[in-house]
Formats: structure tokens, C-alpha cells, sequence
């Protein structure tokens, strides 16, 4: 199996405890690839490593147009290398080849955007109430930025983090998922190819209690970026919170997806069937409630199933293949485990329901797409992340129910809206409380729209122009331009 090595001041390093651990490919259920188990002297290390590249030498002294620079050249190596990175991804994670393929196609599209904003970052002069004196604010970046990243999207999520951090001038030490390492331990090696001073970019690998906990109470850590469970998320901002550190979350969801009756019934029907099923349903903007109006419920579910029952599971390496396996072990048992909490509380199970099985999904971890009618807003189905192929159908009567039931979970990372009707459009975009709401369209993302959630779904936005002030704090500069002292005791 190949065996990799941490990513540590522009080197590969093995683990200072010189053990490594298996990751398994989720289809085969066989490991393929050896990943460093770092410890909290890695973590250590790599953080320093990124303070002094942060505070002395080349990337301290580099302009935002060179830093700029650095980021296209980063760009045009992931695009040379967008097939080898999305086949690791796929073995390593299990989503589908044309998943992966299309986002590593279009992540470059963020360093080149960021590598373009890094030098429109801008103070601002100040008018103030009082003469004789100038003022004016700065921008400044905060420093070392942990970014803990999630085992579904593995490099998109982790670019999200670090095009707009390192555009600001921050340096980067990332944490991915034990689950899927091996991506951004490759990826980390096109950072020096680019050009990026050594410790600018770190990748340490390991489990949460050994590297992520180290890593989110180091001193020379300013700010933690986490996408992942809310429970987790949860424990990393108390952590901080204890040093004031600043912190990202991009936590879970529960998001609803609302039919009308005016709807175009047959895009409907695909877009619920992409916002659950499309990458297993592992991904946390998952339309896993799905709400439709009374008058063309049973309708609009039975065009519904007739979409779902045509989903193909197998090798997700395979183009005809849909439905991919679940990445890990744990989570497959958990998504099994709902299926049976939904069954137990009365909502009707209209398709699936069961475990993969048979040729076409080999050993893998796979769950049948799966989908329960029936289904109350406060069963367990209904307001807990399942994070697998697990869709809730409800019903609803008119837009004030539509609403009161979307938003009445703790989550609030995306909504839906399918409507002909464009002053409801506007209405249910202005009061479902989601950070992302779309129309007539499902799971569309790009690196100009902000992302981020609303309640327990997050603090902080990823994307577009507002990302990259999270990485920034504001200082602000006075100067005495002939302003005469006076009373020295007396607050000027």
C-alpha cells in the first residue's frame, strides 16, 4: 500500500510517533493507502512552522499583488492535475468520479478569485469629530488559521478555507478527516510547486483527541475554520472561546425542501431527487425534508419514486453509477440506524429502506435510496442530520405552514422554494431562516455567492467577498497632524 507522510514546512515528514493508520476505499471496504498518525508534537511542529512563515521571511515580506500571483500559479497546477486528485478523492471517499471530477474542475475558480481580490483588500480613511488629527484603518491578517476539514468534499471544502486565508496573508495548518487524508496530502505538495515559502501550507493527519484538539488550543493559533458536525463544531468554539480565538462553523443541516402546487412538477421532482440522493446524501445543504403542498401531494410523490426507483448504485469509479457507497463504517451504521428510528415512530416507507446489496455494489458500505412518507415535523427523521440517502416527505397546506415547519428545527443551512410565483419566491426568501435559499433550483454553489448558516447550522461565511474578511482584523491608525495637548488627565 502506499504509505504517506505529513506535509510540514515544505517537506514530507513522518510522524514523530512513527505509527501509521489504514484508510479504506468504501467500495471495496479494503484499505489501500497509509496515512501519518500525528500527535500534538506534529501539531506543534506545523504551527510553528506557519508562525515563522507568517511573521518572518519571504511570505511575511510578499506584497497582496505577489501573494496574488502565487494563488494563479496554485490554480493552473490543480487544473493539470484535476483527474489524479478527484481519482484519490474517489477512492478515498467514495463519491462519484463525475462528482469529484466536476468539483476539482472547478476549484481553481477559487484561488484565481482570491488570488485576483488579495490585493482589493482596502482601508478606509475616517472623518472624524475632532481636529488636528488623521486617522485612517488597516486591514491585517490574523495569522495561523487551523482549518479542520470534513470527509465528503475533501478539497473543495478545504479550499473554501484556504484561498481566502491565504489571500489575506495568513498562513495555514489543515486538518482533514481521518477518513480521507490522502487528497490534501497530495494537494499539499502543489503548494510548493507553485512557488508558497515553506510552512505557508501544513497538513497534519490524525485522529480529533491526538491532532485536532492540539491544533485548536495551540497559543499561535488565531483562528479555527471548521466544517463538520454540529456536535463537534460545538466542542471546537468552546475550546476556543477560552483563548478568544476567532472561529468559522459550517455545521450541519436539516434543510427544506418546498414544493408548490404552481410548481413545474416535473423539475421539482429531480431537484428533490439531486438534494438528497446526489452524493449520497452526504453533504450538509442534503434536502432531507422535502415539504409538498396538500392539494398535489400524492401526485407530485409518486412522480417522485418513479425518478428515485431508476437511481443506479455501483462503483462510483463507474459513469452510469448514481448512488455511491456511504464513506465510512460509522456512518453507514448510523444512517441504518435512522432508517429504523423513522420505521419505529410511523413514517411510512415508500422506497428503500435497506442496505445495498449485490453485484454492482461489491463490498462497499451502500444504503438503498431511501424514502419515508407519512412523515410528522417533530419525529426524530425529521429534525436530526441523517447525512446519507434518507429522504422525509411532509405535507403542508399554505405558505404560513410551509414556513412554520421549515424553520422549526435548530438547523438552518439552506432551504428551497419551487414556485412559478415570483412575489412567493420573494416572500418564502425573506422568511425561511437559512443562510442559502434557492429557487426553482437545488445545491447550486459557486466561489462569488457567500455560504454559511443561520442557528446551530454555523457562525461565519465561506465564499465571495465576505470570506476573506474573516481572515482580516480591522486596526485603526491615528495621527496628530497639529492638534495642541491639553489637560493630560482628560481623554483628548
Amino acid at each position: 500500500m502506499k504509505r504517506y507522510a505529513l506535509r510540514i514546512a515544505g517537506e514530507s515528514v513522518d510522524p514523530s510517533g512513527g505509527t501509521w493508520f489504514d484508510t479504506q476505499n468504501p467500495f471495496t471496504g479494503q484499505a489501500w493507502a497509509q496515512i501519518p498518525r500525528a500527535d500534538a508534537r506534529d501539531v506543534d511542529r506545523a504551527v510553528q512552522a506557519a508562525h515563522r512563515a507568517f511573521t518572518e521571511g519571504a511570505w511575511a515580506e510578499m506584497s497582496a499583488s505577489q501573494r496574488g500571483l502565487l494563488l494563479h500559479r496554485l490554480a493552473d497546477l490543480v487544473e493539470r492535475d484535476a483527474s489524479r486528485l478527484a481519482a484519490t478523492e474517489v477512492r478515498d471517499n467514495g463519491k462519484l468520479l463525475a462528482e469529484m471530477s466536476a468539483q476539482l474542475a472547478y476549484i481553481p475558480q477559487w484561488y484565481r478569485y482570491y488570488g485576483g481580490l488579495a490585493d482589493k483588500v482596502q482601508g478606509t480613511t475616517l472623518p472624524l469629530d475632532k481636529k488636528g488629527y488623521f486617522a485612517f484603518t488597516r486591514k491585517e491578517p490574523l495569522g495561523v488559521v487551523a482549518a479542520i476539514t470534513p470527509w465528503n468534499s475533501p478539497l473543495m471544502l478545504a479550499s473554501w478555507k484556504i484561498a481566502p486565508a491565504l489571500a489575506a496573508g495568513c498562513t495555514v495548518v489543515v486538518k482533514p478527516s481521518e477518513f480521507t487524508s490522502a487528497s490534501t496530502l497530495e494537494f499539499a505538495e502543489l503548494f510548493d510547486e507553485a512557488g508558497f515559502p515553506p510552512g505557508v501550507i501544513n497538513v497534519v493527519t490524525g485522529f480529533g483527541r491526538e491532532v485536532g484538539s492540539p491544533l485548536v488550543e495551540h497559543p499561535l493559533v488565531r483562528k479555527i475554520s471548521f466544517t463538520g458536525s454540529d456536535t463537534t463544531g460545538r466542542m471546537i468554539n468552546e475550546q476556543a472561546a477560552r483563548h478568544f480565538k476567532h472561529t468559522a462553523m459550517e455545521l450541519g443541516g436539516k434543510s427544506p425542501n418546498i414544493v408548490f402546487a404552481d410548481a413545474d412538477l416535473e423539475q421539482a421532482a429531480f431537484g428533490a431527487i439531486s438534494g438528497i440522493f446526489a452524493a449520497t446524501g452526504q453533504t450538509c445543504i442534503a434536502g432531507s425534508r422535502l415539504l409538498v403542498q396538500d392539494s398535489i401531494y400524492d401526485d407530485f410523490v409518486e412522480r417522485l419514486l418513479a425518478v428515485a426507483r431508476t437511481a443506479r448504485m455501483g462503483d462510483p469509479m463507474d459513469p452510469a453509477t448514481q448512488v455511491g457507497p456511504v464513506t465510512t463504517p460509522p456512518q453507514f451504521e448510523k444512517v441504518l440506524d435512522y432508517i429504523d428510528v423513522a420505521k419505529r415512530e410511523g413514517a411510512t416507507l415508500l422506497l428503500g429502506g435497506e442496505r445495498g446489496s449485490g453485484a454492482a455494489c461489491g463490498q462497499g458500505w451502500f444504503v438503498q435510496p431511501t424514502i419515508f412518507g407519512d412523515v410528522r415535523n417533530d419525529m426524530r427523521i425529521a429534525q436530526e442530520e441523517v447525512f446519507g440517502p434518507v429522504l422525509s416527505v411532509l405535507r403542508f397546506k399554505d405558505e404560513a405552514e410551509a414556513l412554520s415547519i421549515a424553520n422549526d428545527v435548530r438547523f438552518g443551512l439552506a432551504a428551497a422554494v419551487w414556485t412559478r410565483d415570483i412575489g412567493r419566491a420573494l416572500r418564502m426568501s425573506e422568511r425561511l431562516q437559512a443562510g442559502t435559499v434557492w429557487v426553482n433550483t437545488y445545491r447550486a454553489v459557486s466561489y462569488l455567492a457567500p455560504f454559511g448558516g443561520y442557528k446551530d447550522s454555523g457562525l461565519g461565511r465561506e465564499n465571495g467577498i465576505d470570506a476573506i474578511q474573516e481572515y482580516l482584523q480591522v486596526k485603526s491608525v491615528w495621527i496628530n497632524s497639529g492638534a495642541v495637548s491639553g489637560n493630560p488627565f482628560v481623554i483628548r
